[in-house]
């Protein structure tokens, strides 16, 4: 089943933690609808402007997987205010520093993250987006001390 032309429903659920630990990863419609706007919305224009594919390592998390991970209890993965999803420049058709440049300047967004990696390129870039009133927060994410530190992009 297809989200939207180059996002599939087994894309949106995946997590090899769910599957290790047997814990249950369904969107319900509302959240489905939630993650639906991201995809239109942030996925399919980087899509069209990368010219290739984006792997995707998360997009929705169940409140039960969020917590076996360790994710954020307001964690926009869960889809309960609005959608989020992971992506990473796994295929090289362009860097995730390049993603995240065209993502903060061409596109609508709640919240961009510049996660871990390096100064010139992320390991991954975490984007999330709201039915309305985005804030277009951009963050980066580093380990300070062995504790993981959000900061203000610059």
């Amino acid at each position: 089943m297809k989200v939207t032309d180059h996002v599939s429903y087994k894309e949106v659920i995946k997590s090899n933690t769910a599957a290790r630990k047997g814990i249950e990863n369904i969107p319900s419609g509302e959240q489905m609808e939630k993650i639906k706007l991201l995809c239109e919305n942030v996925f399919e224009p980087l899509r069209k402007h990368v010219g290739g594919p984006i792997a995707i390592n998360s997009v929705f998390r169940s409140p039960q997987l969020n917590i076996a991970i360790g994710g954020a209890a307001s964690s926009q993965h869960c889809a309960n205010n609005g959608a989020a999803m992971d992506i990473d420049d796994t295929y090289g058709s362009m860097s995730n520093a390049d993603m995240f440049e065209f993502i903060k300047d061409n596109l609508d967004f709640d919240q961009l993250i510049w996660e871990f990696g390096t100064d010139e390129n992320p390991n991954w870039v975490h984007v999330s987006y709201k039915t309305r009133d985005n804030r277009k927060q951009i963050l980066k994410c580093n380990k300070v001390k062995g504790k993981t530190v959000y900061s203000i992009y610059s």
